[in-house]
């Protein structure tokens, strides 16, 4: 029996993420789902990965066309962009907190609203409307409307149509009906995860089949037998004291994996990246998200993002534009950038690569 070893899921896990770069759609398609983030440093993290997957890709672009895209806006593990059959299998979804029967009207009223305009914007549902404020889960005050339209969408009763200035204008949205075998769509939800994150070793999978309770609360208590049957069907080997999983009909030792050359800049969401424990497994250190960590006691910055080379995540990145200037601070892991000049020669052509997506010059 071949031996499976961290170096080869190393390689594995990169070349398979990292595919040679394609159209937009065809990019969403064949990550099923890309995880959004509103901080924009120096952009948002949906721009951050698929800038790597989506050939002239420049930032904004998925939102300038998302309207003519095959995608929706939704949650499955995270915030973001599913693809159509993803966003079908997780709906109607019933949300763990049932509405109250005025709460039910308000709902049925705004859907008729929405209905007769076609594409509406809050502020148009708040003028006519009127629901006051209310406090929202960070503990401040939020218009009401914006809550229940929030609602509205993450039940399935509508869907975003496309963005203005960054918020939401939604349209409505009528769900088929309920997916007549559970199991069968919940292997399939569970499916979409491992061909994007893989390969998992056994705390990620665990993790990432835990998060479905928020993409399909309606079957949280069938999530525990469907990470079973993944564990059972998967393919899997022990590597280095860990249980590892990846797609059917894959294989990690294939010569096919070949971690690309050059250096990457990657999105602290980046499914190469996304998994922190799979990460100090692959390469022996702990990288941490820490915008939301006090300043005091950040250690490698306010968006520190990963900095592949080859095969290796060498260090990390914190990047922002300056008059018009991309500026780029970077840490590395052993102290010192690597001592060789294809390096060099790699991270300046990812910077202007970087500069180039933003659309500003290089510092």
């Amino acid at each position: 029996m071949v031996t499976i070893t961290l170096p080869d899921l190393r390689r594995y896990a990169i070349a398979r993420s990292l595919f040679t770069p394609t159209s937009l759609p065809q990019a969403i398609e064949r990550l099923g789902f890309v995880q959004a983030d509103p901080i924009r440093s120096p952009a948002r993290a949906q721009d951050l990965t698929l800038r790597h997957r989506v050939k002239a890709y420049r930032a904004g672009d998925l939102e300038r066309h998302y309207p003519r895209l095959a995608v929706e806006e939704d949650f499955f593990v995270n915030y973001g962009f599913v693809t159509p059959a993803l966003h079908a299998r997780m709906h109607p979804r019933t949300a763990l907190t049932e509405w109250p029967d005025e709460r039910m009207a308000q709902a049925q009223a705004v859907w008729a609203f929405v209905q007769e305009r076609g594409e509406v914007h809050p502020r148009e549902v708040d003028a006519h409307f009127a629901h006051g404020r209310t406090t929202n889960g960070f503990g401040g005050q939020s218009k009401a409307s914006t809550q229940l339209l929030d609602g509205m969408h993450y039940r399935g009763w509508l869907r975003v149509a496309r963005r203005e200035n960054g918020t939401r204008l939604y349209a409505v949205h009528s769900p088929k009906e309920a997916p007549t075998d559970v199991p069968a769509t919940l292997d399939a939800l569970v499916d979409t995860l491992m061909a994007k994150y893989a390969p998992l070793p056994s705390p990620g999978l665990r993790q990432l089949v835990g998060l479905l309770q928020h993409a399909v609360p309606q079957w949280k208590g069938q999530l525990r037998p469907a990470l079973q049957r993944a564990c059972a069907r998967l393919p899997h080997a022990d590597v280095g004291g860990t249980t590892w999983y990846w797609p059917e009909e894959e294989d990690p030792k294939s010569r096919r994996w070949r971690a690309p050359e050059g250096v990457r800049l990657l999105a602290p969401f980046d499914p190469v990246v996304w998994d922190r424990n799979r990460f100090e497994r692959l390469w022996d250190w702990a990288y941490r998200f820490e915008a939301y960590t006090p300043p005091a006691k950040r250690v490698r910055g306010y968006y520190a993002m990963p900095l592949l080379w080859r095969d290796q995540v060498i260090g990390w990145g914190n990047l922002s534009v300056v008059n018009g200037r991309l500026q780029a601070d970077l840490g590395f892991v052993h102290g010192q950038p690597p001592n060789d000049p294809t390096f060099h020669h790699a991270l300046n052509a990812e910077l202007s690569s970087m500069a180039t997506c933003l659309g500003v010059e290089r510092g």
